[in-house]
């Protein structure tokens, strides 16, 4: 009898042990996420789940509001762009929408703009526009905020004449070669004269001359440096 009245006593302790130890563990779990509750305010937002597309979305902060003019990005560098005749131009006046226009610079390289009337915009860059146009207004507004973009390149172009398959007149809005120009011009027409290609490009001087091209050269390989890249208003010549 002895043996099996100290078996149940080892079995009660043991189970006593069992139980302390589970009680333990649980307020030690609560301790933690009782923690971790009192640091959530501090915590990254949770992510949400959107219960149309199924993905896993975090929760977007507001943006504070504020009255500053938001900033725009023109289309071009408006540092280095030169406003040229035909171009588009969107005059934006901060909080003046009736003065805010969209135009096209004249032939005569001229703007006209309400409170303004008639501004050169040919041949300066957007910021030195803007700049112009704030000035002006400034003798009949407080502080004029400006923003000029240009919306239309219609000054950059070059011309493509003689034996090819669509002469005439193409955009310049990115860098174009003569063998970039004579493909989008749709190729050669019979008895175009290949090896006697020129381009005729205006200096600064304001005299126009001659710059040979050999296409059956180029395309062999030979003397590449031929195939320059174009200039506003050079004009590829196939005889």
């Amino acid at each position: 009898m002895y043996p099996q009245a100290q078996g149940r006593t080892m079995y009660k302790f043991v189970f006593a042990f069992i139980v302390l130890l589970g009680s333990w563990a649980i307020t030690a779990a609560a301790q933690d996420a009782s923690s971790q509750g009192s640091d959530s305010s501090n915590a990254a937002k949770p992510v949400l789940s959107n219960p149309d597309t199924g993905k896993d979305e975090a929760k977007a902060t507001p943006l504070p509001a504020t009255d500053t003019p938001a900033t725009r990005v023109s289309k071009v560098a408006p540092e280095g762009y030169v406003i040229g005749i035909g171009d588009g131009l969107d005059i934006n006046v901060w909080k003046e929408p009736e003065i805010s226009k969209t135009v096209a610079v004249r032939p005569d390289g001229i703007i006209t703009l309400p409170l303004i009337g008639e501004i050169k915009a040919a041949g300066l860059t957007p910021n030195q526009l803007q700049d112009q146009v704030a000035a002006s207004l400034s003798k009949v507004l407080s502080d004029p905020q400006v923003t000029v973009i240009v919306v239309a390149i219609n000054s950059l172009s070059y011309n493509v004449m003689g034996n090819v398959a669509k002469p005439g007149f193409y955009p310049l809005t990115h860098p174009i070669t003569i063998l970039d120009a004579i493909s989008l011009s749709g190729g050669f027409r019979d008895f175009a004269k290949q090896k006697k290609i020129y381009i005729l490009r205006t200096g600064s001087d304001g005299k126009q001359h001659k710059i040979y091209f050999n296409y059956k050269q180029v395309i062999k390989g030979i003397k590449m440096s031929q195939n320059i890249l174009l200039e506003s208003r050079d004009t590829i010549v196939v005889p």
